[in-house]
């Protein structure tokens, strides 16, 4: 394939991921305890077809070389764990953490799990 079209179109995939994470973020503005992602790329591998200090054919000298890209990928999306806004509620069970931390929960199946969910409601068998 032809090394510009691969080059744009890994940069369209990277942005199209870039622009779900962002949707993802958007939609979640008002989860409570939610923590938004970020998206990191990185270049994929540079081609040096002139190297710095090579000569052309008319005898001149490249002082910088000539790289071409073969574009991006996404490396990673982490979580970002800055602390959020904290909002007054009246509800009796609604806590919140200020600063770094979870709170441990049992799930339904007797595992153990984290959440950063303050909202906490008392389930019909009394817990």
């Amino acid at each position: 394939m032809n090394l510009s079209l691969y080059s744009g179109s890994t940069g369209m995939q990277a942005q199209q991921l870039n622009l779900n994470v962002i949707s993802n973020n958007i939609a979640n503005v008002n989860t409570t305890g939610y923590k938004k992602n970020k998206i990191e790329f990185q270049d994929l591998l540079y081609q040096n077809p002139r190297q710095a200090g090579g000569q052309t054919g008319a005898g001149n000298v490249i002082p910088t070389g000539v790289e071409m890209g073969n574009g991006t990928k996404v490396v990673a999306t982490p979580k970002v764990f800055t602390q959020g806004t904290l909002t007054q509620t009246s509800e009796k069970l609604d806590v919140a953490i200020d600063g770094s931390g979870f709170f441990q929960v049992e799930r339904p199946d007797g595992t153990e799990s984290y959440t950063r969910d303050g909202a906490f409601k008392v389930g019909p068998d009394g817990q």
